[in-house]
């Protein structure tokens, strides 16, 4: 057995032993929070990224350990150095989701602070200064591109990962879709570092999907959500496939888009249940979400994450194409 598949097995078993330790005692403790798309909008255990970055975490030290302590060989070569930049630059994202589900970060700050968390990726000088450019080709980017670049991936893809969101099932399967078509690219790349990072993510994220899906038994909370777009950001990084990052979170971005336009409103994202569907309210969408139930004239809650992960899917089958298909 490789390596990477090691790093999924881990990680999905970890964090589903994790959850299942955790769901009650968030529930104890009153870290909960409403689910605002069901009848009498019941509470929800809250915070369960703490699950999802402790799977994955271990998934990836456990891999270290076996490069470290018994020279096992991967399909491909790995970078130590890389998984622990990666793994410090994900911790400190973590921590920044933790603060703010538990005391709240203004959103001006909550835009800005993910950068930091990029100077594990930027004192390795991760990644390369040169990126293929669509329509254009080869562009150098010199010291722009880990001072500046990388930063603004980390913070960016995170941001994006966690404005999409609300809906039981929809940020882990937006999450589980775009990782695991990363993985294919990474793997036929040849790019082991990043399709180590990526198989950890997806059997961490394939577990607490177990526990997200509609109904939702617990949430991940902004500590989870920024933790999926950090991985994701770091992965393409380091694989040197940033292109493919950017087209997996064009959802995100539409959804990013529809929120400026409404001052990025951190109420009335939801949809309107009447008679077993949500349905757009009348003052119009604010985001993605509330544009498909626009469009649809009303479904329900597991139709509209299915139909997001859809559009998901086609995005990853594009960035497959772009990378895969030459």
């Amino acid at each position: 057995m490789t390596l990477p598949l090691v790093a999924l097995l881990v990680s999905g078993i970890g964090t589903f032993v994790l959850l299942r330790l955790l769901i009650p005692r968030l529930a104890r403790a009153g870290i909960v929070g409403r689910d605002m798309n069901k009848p009498g909008q019941p509470s929800v255990a809250e915070m369960g990224g703490l699950g999802l970055i402790g799977g994955f975490g271990a998934g990836i030290l456990t891999i270290i350990a076996l490069r470290t302590f018994f020279g096992t060989e991967a399909l491909v070569a790995l970078n130590t150095v890389e998984l622990l930049a990666v793994l410090a630059t994900v911790l400190i994202i973590a921590l920044i989701g933790l603060i703010d589900d538990l005391i709240g970060v203004h959103q001006g700050w909550k835009a800005i602070i993910p950068a930091l968390a990029a100077v594990p990726l930027i004192v390795i000088e991760v990644g390369q200064q040169t990126m293929i450019i669509p329509f254009i080709g080869p562009v150098h980017f010199g010291v722009l591109y880990p001072l500046v670049l990388v930063p603004l991936g980390v913070t960016g893809a995170a941001n994006a990962f966690n404005m999409l969101a609300g809906f039981n099932g929809l940020e882990v399967g937006l999450g589980t879709v775009a990782v695991g078509a990363l993985a294919v690219i990474a793997a036929r790349l040849g790019e082991g570092t990043s399709l180590v990072l990526l198989l950890a993510a997806l059997g961490a994220l394939l577990a607490t999907l177990y526990f997200n899906w509609y109904p939702a038994k617990v949430f991940i909370g902004d500590v989870g959500t920024l933790t999926i777009g950090a991985v994701i950001a770091t992965a393409v990084i380091i694989g040197n496939f940033e292109w493919a990052g950017v087209m997996v979170i064009l959802p995100h971005g539409l959804d990013f888009l529809l929120k400026a336009r409404k001052g990025f409103p951190s109420a009335g994202w939801w949809g309107e249940y009447r008679d077993g569907k949500l349905y757009c309210p009348a003052h119009g969408p604010v985001g993605l979400a509330q544009l498909v139930l626009q469009l649809t004239g009303g479904v329900s809650e597991r139709t509209l994450v299915l139909i997001l992960l859809g559009l998901e899917a086609l995005c990853g089958l594009g960035a497959m194409a772009f990378y895969l298909v030459r």
